[in-house]
């Protein structure tokens, strides 16, 4: 038996190595492009305000200056913080649950409000007179509130 190598009945390249070469010209770009965008998204001020600033946005920061709408969720915490000095945290209290009903965007801040409630009313009410306002707000955020200005 003779062996011989004989050239291959293939015409072209196979189709492994054509994926191969677009790969090898396609991927270089996509790398670079990826990256240019991962270096635009990166805070290289240090300002961790806002990481992403476009165009829009700097002619928008300029035109509004440093009147910026407050977060709701801030707004709430003071009139509740208002009240509670005025009146007391139990008002306080059936107002942030009334505010949460309403609004259910607020719910994720329920808690860190109530906790912040808790700590005032200890340093206006001492540590037993505001336990005694403790409620179920917002999973007993308000009595671990007064626990931490407690201890």
């Amino acid at each position: 038996m003779k062996h011989s190598i004989t050239p291959s009945s293939r015409r072209g390249p196979g189709p492994a190595r054509r994926i191969g070469r677009s790969l090898a010209l396609v991927l270089p770009v996509v790398l670079v492009l990826s990256g240019t965008l991962a270096v635009t998204r990166v805070n290289w001020s240090g300002n961790s305000s806002n990481s992403v600033l476009t165009a829009s946005d700097a002619s928008a920061a300029e035109v509004a200056g440093h009147s910026r709408a407050r977060a709701p969720q801030d707004v709430l915490r003071d009139q509740l913080l208002t009240e509670l000095q005025e009146r007391n945290p139990g008002v306080a209290l059936t107002h942030l649950q009334e505010a949460v009903n309403e609004r259910p965007s607020l719910a994720g801040h329920c808690a860190s409000i109530a906790r912040t409630l808790g700590r005032a009313a200890v340093r206006i009410y001492g540590p037993s007179r505001a336990q005694s306002y403790s409620r179920p707000v917002c999973d007993t955020s308000f009595a671990s509130g007064v626990l931490a200005a407690h201890n």
